[in-house]
């Protein structure tokens, strides 16, 4: 039975299926309406207009969110080495901001299974907007304990904005769930790349405030999360993930009224999953249900290891260039590159998934990441355009394996295992990368710079070999990766 055909089904009536292929003695089910929803990965319509105002809106707030996070992370170690005047514990200003974001998870975590995705992003943005004001209040008073929890609060601007790429999934076409997430982490480049050349602009404005120049930059993340708050709560209806489920529920009956279908030769029917138990949404039943995929749990290493590599060298690196007395503003240019090389090409990383495969571009990402790390190894202090290059290519690498990891994790769950999954993703991701900052900063004060860009070589290492361990089928034939791998074929099947 191909995918444009109807079968006579006894007791059962579809609306909107035509009965000319039918016996009339009994009511008819249009298979061709059925196929495309499967309870795990389901599909929209490419264009379908709730997908396309979605992906607007999440690329809106992404663009104020990118502001805000980047214009800070720009001055977060300098404002950490001013007030305790010690390179050692510069770094524990980004290290808590992203271990923020891993601990902020798990809120918005449950928020977005009880919820939605729209509550979940905006308790992420408003617990952002609290550690801003008290980062601005620890540069005034010059208190580093102050300082922490307020950059602890800070990460939940990462937490929202990285989440904003997995409700951009939500309802994406299984064979654009690449692009669609792309897109998504494409909208940061502006943001992120305008963030930290706020710098220079905001130290008039820290003067006519009456706060430290330093301090400046979190004005200008004060007023773009507010913004971003507000798009959200107008514009993110209906919410992605809530939608999801409902459409989810409507394919696992379309499912079960096919499988009284004896008949069926199209793949796209094949043993969908049953759908999941009710869970709470927590961080270890999300765990537990990416432990349990193959592709999921190969996602879960891509995003964090990736992410741990990426952060620990990014955090030392304004430092670095401190060190050999370059400006604030070229140090904000030389972040704004490695922020461009982050999110710019991501809509190319996207599509390279989804034609490709995530598996082969995470291995790609590896590589660039290892010849980020050794470029680094050898840049001098201060300005200098092999560093430049260096950052912008961690950056690249960092894009390849959040996408693909992103899209594996994605693909293999079912809307309602998502949000603890996700969770316990970006949960991981900020540990790994919180613990690899702390440790950055001890290996630069005690070692060197070029000792730390060694380490974060051997980290991006670590991911090709997942990869290789990992990415292949099981024996079992993983539905998921095989899913993955054949989505384009896939779609060329639907007629």
């Amino acid at each position: 039975m191909t995918p444009g055909s109807c079968r006579t089904i006894s007791s059962v009536g579809f609306a909107g299926c035509s009965p000319k292929r039918s016996k009339p003695v009994t009511r008819t089910v249009c298979i061709r309406a059925i196929l495309p929803l499967r309870v795990q990965g389901v599909t929209t319509h490419p264009r379908d207009p709730i997908q396309r105002r979605t992906l607007g809106t999440l690329a809106s707030t992404q663009v104020l969110g990118g502001i805000g996070l980047a214009a800070g992370i720009a001055v977060g170690s300098l404002i950490a080495e001013d007030i305790t005047g010690s390179p050692t514990y510069a770094g524990l200003g980004g290290t808590f901001q992203v271990l923020g974001s891993a601990l902020i998870a798990i809120p918005v975590a449950r928020m977005m299974y009880a919820r939605g995705r729209r509550p979940g992003l905006v308790l992420g943005y408003a617990l952002a907007l609290a550690g801003a004001v008290l980062i601005i209040a620890a540069a005034l008073a010059g208190s580093f304990a102050l300082l922490l929890v307020g950059s602890l609060l800070f990460g939940g601007a990462t937490t929202s904005n990285s989440q904003s790429r997995f409700a951009a999934a939500d309802l994406a076409a299984p064979e654009h769930r690449g692009r669609d997430l792309s897109i998504v982490v494409w909208a940061t480049t502006i943001g992120s790349v305008l963030g930290p050349n706020l710098v220079g602009p905001a130290q008039p404005v820290a003067r006519a405030l009456g706060i430290p120049e330093l301090a400046g930059p979190f004005v200008f993340s004060l007023v773009a999360i507010g913004v971003a708050i507000v798009v959200l709560v107008l514009r993110l209806r209906p919410d992605p993930l809530v939608l999801s489920r409902e459409r989810e529920r409507g394919a696992a009956e379309s499912i079960a009224v096919a499988a009284a279908v004896p008949e069926t030769s199209d793949p796209l029917a094949a043993d969908p999953p049953a759908p999941t138990a009710h869970r709470a949404g927590s961080i270890r039943q999300g765990l537990a249900d990416v432990v349990s995929h193959r592709p999921a749990l190969l996602g879960l290493i891509t995003l964090a290891l990736g992410h741990a590599t990426m952060v620990s060298l990014m955090v030392m690196t304004p430092l670095h260039m401190r060190h050999g007395d370059a400006e604030l503003t070229l140090i904000g240019l030389v972040i704004s590159i490695h922020i461009l090389g982050m999110f710019a090409l991501s809509p190319v990383v996207g599509i390279a998934a989804d034609r490709f495969g995530p598996v082969g571009v995470a291995q790609v990402g590896s590589l660039i990441l290892m010849v980020a790390a050794a470029m680094g190894a050898f840049a001098s202090e201060g300005f200098s355009i092999p560093l430049t290059l260096a950052l912008f290519l961690l950056g690249l690498g960092w894009s390849c394996t959040l996408v693909t990891g992103s899209t594996l994790l994605t693909a293999a769950l079912t809307p309602e295992q998502r949000p603890g999954a996700q969770g316990s993703a970006d949960l991981l991701m900020g540990l790994a990368a919180g613990g690899g900052g702390a440790l950055a900063g001890v290996v630069v004060a005690q070692a060197s710079y070029a000792m730390l860009a060694a380490g974060v070589g051997v980290l991006a290492a670590a991911i090709l070999v997942a990869t290789v361990v990992l990415g292949r089928p099981s024996p079992g034939g993983d539905k998921a990766g095989n899913t993955l791998r054949g989505q384009r074929s896939a779609s060329s099947h639907r007629g």
